[in-house]
């Protein structure tokens, strides 16, 4: 069993970087956006407005990182900065950014689809609860849903109201730390 493990241990990493690098090279060839700033429209697209530090930690960038591509992005008319209340200032996505963020996803979703094409129905479905295990883990490890689903298209990952593990594991995270924080107020 041991050496089972191992070998699929092995064929998984070998699974993953093949995948990583053509979803790598796809903003690359969608766009001439690095991987950062291909995320940070991903991100923007889903969720409008957010400050550039927190955009930064969610593709994974120190704080003066990201201004740097925030930066890079509003040259590239992709985002906009909109001041709101006081000095908060919320980053948003232009309709080009949009249109961008979209052909992002459409090119990251028709590579992924392809690496399905030789599993059959049962086989995609089978491999989706086991990704879905997977990922739950890999969330308990990181505890950074933001992080891991930052080139997600969420309207895919969730249809006809299937949950997202990931979401769900955050979900579930933040009810037991509510529920720890309140037996320690209680106790």
């Amino acid at each position: 069993m041991h050496d089972d493990r191992e070998r699929v241990a092995n064929l998984l990493g070998a699974t993953a970087l093949a995948i990583t690098d053509d979803l790598l090279s796809a903003p690359a060839s969608a766009s001439r956006l690095s991987m950062s700033a291909a995320a940070a429209l991903i991100v923007l697209r889903a969720d409008p407005g957010v400050s550039v530090t927190e955009l930064g930690r969610r593709v994974g960038l120190t704080q003066s990182a990201a201004v740097r591509m925030v930066d890079g992005l509003e040259r590239d008319a992709l985002v906009e900065r909109r001041r709101t209340i006081g000095n908060w200032t919320g980053v948003h996505p232009t309709a080009k950014g949009r249109r961008t963020a979209g052909q992002l996803l459409t090119s990251r979703t028709s590579q992924l689809t392809g690496v399905l094409d030789g599993l059959g129905d049962t086989e995609i479905h089978h491999l989706g609860t086991l990704l879905a295990k997977l990922l739950d883990g890999l969330y308990q490890a990181s505890g950074s849903a933001d992080r891991m689903c930052r080139l997600c298209d969420r309207a895919a990952c969730t249809p006809d109201g299937v949950e997202c593990p990931v979401g769900a594991a955050d979900r579930a995270a933040a009810r037991a730390a509510a529920e720890d924080e309140a037996r320690t107020d209680h106790g």
